[in-house]
């Protein structure tokens, strides 16, 4: 760990007002500092690490030019706001991030005042920001309102939307594009700066007034041309041209590593009486100040615990593979035995295994960009045209395409295959990655077949079986990381639609599980053997079609039937079978019935293991459901 000593400066700022009462020439000394402090935190705690370190000098300059927190400061994303969060009063508790009960991997506002926007999922920082900023016109605030956006985040139709509203709304919003890959344009040293400085000052503004004053005299074509000169010869310099004809004031791009060029830069802004938004365009690195970081940016994004001298990550070996990387295996397979198949992914490659399924068909993968709408219609209009799409795409991002998957596979009927990543419970990164809410958002649609795999030979069988069905559209839903080790198929084979398996007979208790807690409700099982308690233990396999005949069987020949699902409660599994049963009468004959599923409330970042025990999902929580059916509540269970 970082001995005090190795941060003196840092030790004296607490919150932003501290760091506001330094020098200028002290906050490069700062910086470096603040970058240290990261890379040790994180080196304990894991987690995001590679933007943070490429916006340390900007966040010293954003704290130390506006008055935060009544100047509102919005990180989008938000795994970039580590270093935020040390100099916004957290610093004592940055060793507990993604802990249970410790600091969000991300800006929350139940956290700190510090942050006014939670974040999570990319591009909502610029509507944010313009709702905020439209309600300080509306309530005679004069506070700023500062977004920084990344350049990946730019690939969203959202952050478009936004400033499209911006500029025609002409609220005052500053808008902080940080290009940490030279998407845009790189910064041009000495002369770059200077002109982003040039066009950001008091006098170049009231000479352009001035100038735009003296052509409201002259006739109108003069004026039309004097404005279109002035902002063709800005964008010829300095780039921008798209942003100005969105209406934003755009300046840069200037080297964010460089105080000596941000501080002018964004004191010019932040004192410019221009009515409108204005864009300033920061050129950083991801990684910067830490070598391993810069030379592997994509490995350093999201990291495990590391060593810090030689960068090394403390990763356990996993006793399987990783349901990410079966399922990109299994679509290799079936790819190379159907030309037709090809694969979509908004912006996640390497996250939902799409990198391994590139590498083997590169003429028919597609990376979108974080635009999960746009994958989704794309994906529909290639099933239109008799290809197989398989969108990947993480369970909870693909409630940001939720109207195309309805209006435009469902309702059309289109094969889209969904495989939806990180269904179910997250661990660290907390509710805004965790995917509980596909089983209701699909399951209510018509004509969807939804699987969820229970361990990952099953997820090889459900990928053969999405390439095979061409009736309509179908997802399944598998969690992140490994799975429980059982022996894989070299290819998947493909499962009768609506067809569940009896893995277990017993004759007072039927579990019924759907998905990955299939292991649990067999660890159950034994604990309530020793109870003397005769339990049948299933795997429904489909969300939707329902097995009727399976589930029916059950409910008749068991004294108790327990729905075991990690999703939602609300239309989820377990209420689909409460339907069934009520709807076919088996309720009135005295069934004692129990859907288990996750709470109705967001859970919290925590280890996977204690999310599941909170959400009473585990084996013991199981077997202590099955005995208080029973009457039996006083049983102890093995600790």
């Amino acid at each position: 760990m970082t001995s005090p000593s190795a941060t003196p400066l840092l030790d004296t700022v607490r919150l932003p007002s501290d760091l506001r009462a330094l020098p200028e020439d002290r906050l490069a000394e700062l910086a470096d500092e603040l970058r240290r402090e990261t890379i040790d935190a994180v080196s304990e705690t894991g987690g995001h690490l590679g933007a943070g370190l490429g916006v340390v000098e900007l966040t010293v300059a954003i704290h130390h030019v506006f008055d935060t927190p009544d100047d509102r400061v919005i990180w989008d994303v938000g795994h970039q706001a580590y270093p935020h969060k040390i100099l916004t009063g957290r610093r004592d508790r940055i060793r507990t991030l993604r802990r249970g009960g410790g600091l969000s991997g991300f800006t929350r506002r139940a956290e700190s005042e510090y942050d006014p926007f939670g974040a999570g999922h990319s591009s909502t920082s610029i509507s944010a920001g313009l709702g905020m900023a439209v309600a300080r016109d509306l309530t005679g605030g004069d506070n700023h309102v500062v977004c920084v956006i990344g350049d990946g985040a730019m690939s969203a139709g959202m952050a478009y939307e936004a400033m499209n509203n911006a500029g025609a709304l002409g609220s005052r919003l500053i808008v902080i594009l940080n290009d940490n890959d030279m998407s845009i344009a790189p910064p041009t040293g000495a002369m770059s700066a200077y002109l982003a400085r040039l066009v950001s000052s008091r006098t170049y503004l009231s000479l352009r007034d001035i100038g735009r004053v003296l052509a409201k005299k002259l006739p109108k074509f003069v004026e039309r041309g004097a404005q279109k000169a002035e902002e063709y010869a800005r964008g010829l310099a300095m780039g921008g041209t798209l942003f100005e004809e969105l209406g934003f004031f755009y300046v840069g791009p200037i080297d964010g590593h460089n105080l000596d060029h941000l501080l002018p830069v964004l004191k010019n802004v932040r004192d410019a009486e221009l009515g409108g938004p204005i864009l300033v365009h920061v050129v950083t690195q991801k990684g910067k100040g830490y070598a391993p970081a810069e030379a592997s940016a994509d490995k350093y994004h999201g990291v495990s615990a590391f060593d810090v001298v030689s960068g090394a990550q403390a990763k356990p070996k996993a006793n399987a593979p990783s349901y990410t990387k079966v399922f990109a295996e299994s679509l290799i397979r079936e790819a190379e035995a159907d030309d037709r198949i090809v694969a979509i992914t908004a912006a996640m490659p390497g996250g939902t295994g799409l990198d391994l399924f590139g590498r083997a068909f590169p003429d028919r993968t597609f990376d979108v960009g974080i635009a999960e709408q746009h994958a989704v219609a794309f994906a529909a209009g290639l099933a239109t045209e008799g290809l197989k799409p398989f969108c990947a795409i993480y369970s909870t991002f693909l409630q940001r395409a939720y109207d195309q998957v309805v209006h435009d596979v469902a309702i059309q009927k289109l094969p889209v295959r969904f495989a939806l990543d990180r269904a179910g419970l997250v661990g660290a990164d907390g509710a805004t990655h965790a995917g509980a809410y596909d089983l209701a958002y699909l399951g209510c649609l018509p004509d969807f077949v939804l699987m969820a795999p229970a361990d990952e030979a099953e997820l090889a069988h459900m990928v053969a079986t999405a390439a095979a069905y061409d009736e309509g559209p179908s997802a399944f839903r598998y969690p992140r990381g490994e799975g429980v080790g059982v022996e894989l198929p070299m290819r998947g084979r493909v499962l009768q639609i609506g067809r569940g398996r009896v893995l277990r007979e017993g004759a007072s208790v039927a579990l019924l599980s759907l998905g990955t807690r299939l292991a649990a409700a067999q660890e159950a099982a034994e604990e309530l053997a020793l109870k003397g308690v005769s339990t049948t233990v299933a795997d429904a396999r489909f969300a939707k079609p329902l097995d009727r005949d399976l589930i029916l069987r059950l409910a008749r020949s068991h004294e108790v039937l327990i729905t075991i699902e990690e999703a939602a409660p609300t239309g989820g599994f377990g209420a689909t079978v409460l339907q069934l049963l009520a709807t076919e009468g088996v309720l009135d004959r005295g069934l004692k019935i129990r859907a288990l599923a996750l709470p109705d409330r967001f859970i919290d970042h925590d280890r996977p293991d204690r999310q599941l025990a909170e959400a009473g999902l585990d084996a013991r929580a199981i077997a202590a459901t099955a005995l208080s059916a029973l009457g039996r509540e006083g049983w102890a269970l093995r600790a």
